[in-house]
């Protein structure tokens, strides 16, 4: 965890790779925004001259991007199954949303790690969008007021997930990228 780096919140869980149809997947966030969904949509078109489907990662893929000295790893979407106080089950996308919009716009089937088994003291920092993908807007800036997530919490960032605790820059700058790939 960010603010807790000696719990493991995954340690326990059920962690796999499947592909799931992004109708069975839950937005966390309100919106996409253009620059950021045209990012994913080249860093796609260079994996692929490289062999590589960013949406079929088997593992995870180290990027070099122009203008930064350090490597960004770059993991399938991270999906947390949560189950709500109404009993409701979501498929909250964690990590890769951009990814996951992409894959929705371009009808694919996206391969994600799907984690269940959360201990239910410690969910996801944000509620699933109410509404789904229907209420997600694409944006080119943030207007002034938005409400990106609805947190679960005040101090909502004692739950979030850090997955930098095991990889490099996971969500970290997003430069252009260059076609200096490994992994």
């Amino acid at each position: 965890m960010l603010t807790d780096p000696g719990m493991h919140i995954y340690k326990d869980v059920y962690i796999s790779l499947e592909k799931i149809k992004t109708d069975f997947l839950s937005p966390a966030q309100n919106y996409v925004l253009t620059g950021e969904l045209q990012k994913v949509r080249e860093l796609k078109w260079q994996l692929k001259e490289h062999k590589l489907d960013l949406f079929a990662l088997n593992g995870y893929v180290s990027l070099y991007m122009d203008g930064f000295k350090d490597p960004v790893d770059l993991l399938p979407p991270v999906i947390e199954e949560s189950v709500e106080k109404d009993g409701s089950v979501f498929n909250i996308v964690c990590d890769g949303m951009h990814r996951v919009f992409l894959a929705r716009l371009e009808w694919i089937v996206p391969q994600v790690i799907f984690i269940r088994g959360i201990p239910k003291d410690n969910p996801y920092y944000s509620f699933p969008v109410p509404g789904g993908w229907e209420k997600v807007f694409i944006t080119e800036d943030l207007p002034e007021g938005i409400i990106k997530k609805w947190h679960r919490i005040r101090e909502y960032k004692s739950l979030y997930r850090n997955f930098n605790s095991a990889f490099e820059n996971v969500g970290g700058p997003r430069g252009r990228f260059s076609a200096n790939i490994s992994g």
